[in-house]
């Protein structure tokens, strides 16, 4: 997929690509993670919501075609539904206070949040999503929304119901595990985008899970990493054994690299100064 924005340095970029013909643009929005609130990076691109990511290694570069990208990390855009990053600020704005369900609110209302106006980019996609977790009435041309918390936990469950179903056919981990296991999994990786109070406690709840409890529990077996069961995996230590690098303490606690000889090779300094002659 290409990519451009108004970022100074050129990045590679891992996504969906939704353009056949590479001609596709998206913007990045700067938006409040739903579990934490800390300020972080999403792309939004044709109508959809994608989590950036990133990886680096202790040293690397990019070769894209005659140029070098001196930023050697790895970005990746991995679709994440946007319910789970709309959700504490709808829950924010209709107020609630005890058993008084809140305030009905406009879309633009909920949506100007001080600090991020990336969330007034979202109106389109945040009223076709939020109406499965929201109560809204219509008043004329305007839609008035208010967070149901039935719904969410509806929604939720169903979440985790997907996630569950999935999980086994993933590795042969979760496959072997048992259904209270696997249920924990899913819980778990859902949790990474809920606040403890009030959602995760209460989805707990609905499906009668002490996540913690069960998270320490001996019985737990701890999964083999994904190198252990054969997928592939960001491993700095195998890179580094297979481009011939090695981790190696200095006395003053630096990391000194170790360069791997190689046979039959050729100084990459050579390969410049032929070129340049022979266009010469």
């Amino acid at each position: 997929m290409a990519w451009w924005g108004d970022a100074d340095e050129t990045r590679v970029l891992i996504a969906p690509d939704h353009d056949t013909n590479g001609n596709g643009s998206g913007n990045v929005l700067s938006l409040r993670h739903p579990k934490t609130g800390n300020k972080a990076c999403y792309l939004y691109f044709d109508e959809e919501l994608l989590e950036l990511h990133w990886f680096k290694q202790s040293y690397g570069s990019w070769f894209l075609g005659d140029y070098v990208c001196e930023d050697g990390r790895l970005y990746t855009a991995t679709p994440v539904d946007p319910v789970f990053i709309l959700l504490p600020i709808f829950d924010e704005a209709r107020m609630k206070k005890k058993d008084d369900p809140g305030k009905f609110r406009q879309l633009d209302e909920i949506l100007y949040v001080q600090g991020y106006e990336g969330y007034q980019q979202l109106a389109s996609i945040a009223e076709k999503s939020m109406q499965i977790v929201c109560d809204f009435k219509e008043v004329g041309s305007a839609k008035f929304f208010r967070l149901n918390d039935s719904k969410v936990l509806r929604w939720l469950s169903y979440k985790v119901h997907q996630l569950r179903q999935v999980l086994p056919t993933l590795d042969k981990n979760y496959a072997a595990q048992i259904e209270r296991a696997t249920l924990v999994d899913a819980v778990s990786v859902i949790g990474e985008y809920l606040n403890e109070e009030p959602w995760l406690k209460l989805l707990c709840g609905k499906l009668n899970l002490c996540l913690q409890d069960e998270l320490r529990s001996p019985e737990r077996k701890i999964l083999p990493s994904s190198l252990e069961s054969g997928q592939a995996s960001f491993d700095t230590n195998a890179i580094q054994e297979k481009t011939g690098f090695e981790k190696k303490t200095t006395g003053n606690g630096r990391l000194a690299k170790k360069a791997k000889v190689e046979k039959n090779t050729r100084n990459i300094k050579d390969m410049f100064s032929r070129a340049s002659r022979k266009g010469s």
